[in-house]
């Protein structure tokens, strides 16, 4: 891997994670631990990171945090439109998982008016936001807190998952390919989406245009466990195709 290409990874975990440790970067990226502390200087350099004791950490994330600010903003009306088209596909009584993220975020604002929903999440954020409503009843996660995301991740926020059975989940991906499947930045995430997937009997993907095409680190799995593919009009015919292809329907959400 080249360097330049392994400085964009170190900085989509961190990114996704909110710190990294340099002895874990050095492991997972097959690198000496001098060569991460020089990666990490050179994203501090660029005004992306703020390298601590035995790591760095993403600028501004305790800001963020406080304020219960997703750091995943781009796109935003693109999320907003997909937001909304998959509360449509939700029905009164609907028992859910919404993954963490901010396109989850959208859809989650837009079922205060449902009723009766059951919904499990390791998201705080969403968590916080259909606890409003009271004929909704919300489970919650343990596990490891993720700031970037306000969200739980590892083994034990997987466990909630292993013990339900829904309806539908709403997914969310760093990346989508015909290629790679899902990828993520990190690896903690991966035990969660797979136990939130052998817990539902229909798999929704939120996914905006941008990641279409993109790869991550870290692989899920190819895109058999994906039913349906909700997305912007940014998508192109050819990706179009191809999802449908394997078997994928594929929703486009517009204005």
């Amino acid at each position: 891997m080249l360097a330049e290409d392994r400085r964009r990874q170190i900085y989509e975990l961190i990114r996704e994670e909110g710190s990294g440790r340099v002895s874990s970067l050095s492991e997972t990226f097959s690198v000496s631990e001098p060569t991460i502390r020089s990666d990490l200087e050179k994203l501090e350099n660029q005004g992306l990171v703020i390298r601590d004791h035995g790591g760095a950490y993403l600028r501004g994330i305790d800001a963020l945090v406080r304020s219960q600010t997703l750091h995943h903003s781009e796109n935003a009306e693109q999320k907003r439109l997909i937001g909304k088209k998959a509360a449509e596909l939700v029905s009164d009584y609907d028992t859910l998982i919404l993954d963490s993220g901010s396109t989850v975020t959208e859809l989650a604002e837009n079922l205060l008016d449902k009723r009766g929903l059951h919904i499990a999440t390791n998201a705080l954020n969403i968590a916080l936001i259909v606890g409003s409503v009271p004929s909704f009843t919300i489970l919650v996660t343990g596990g490891e807190f993720k700031a970037p995301t306000l969200s739980l991740t590892g083994e034990y926020a997987a466990t909630l998952f292993n013990s339900v059975s829904v309806d539908k989940l709403f997914l969310a991906t760093a990346g989508i390919s015909l290629e790679s499947g899902l990828t993520y930045p990190g690896l903690s995430d991966l035990p969660v989406k797979r136990a939130m997937i052998r817990a539902a009997k229909t798999v929704y993907l939120l996914a905006d245009s941008s990641k279409i095409g993109r790869t991550s680190f870290a692989t899920l799995g190819n895109l058999s466990a994906v039913h349906v593919l909700i997305t912007d009009a940014g998508i192109d015919q050819h990706s179009r195709q191809g999802f449908e292809s394997f078997g994928i329907d594929v929703v486009v959400a517009s204005g």
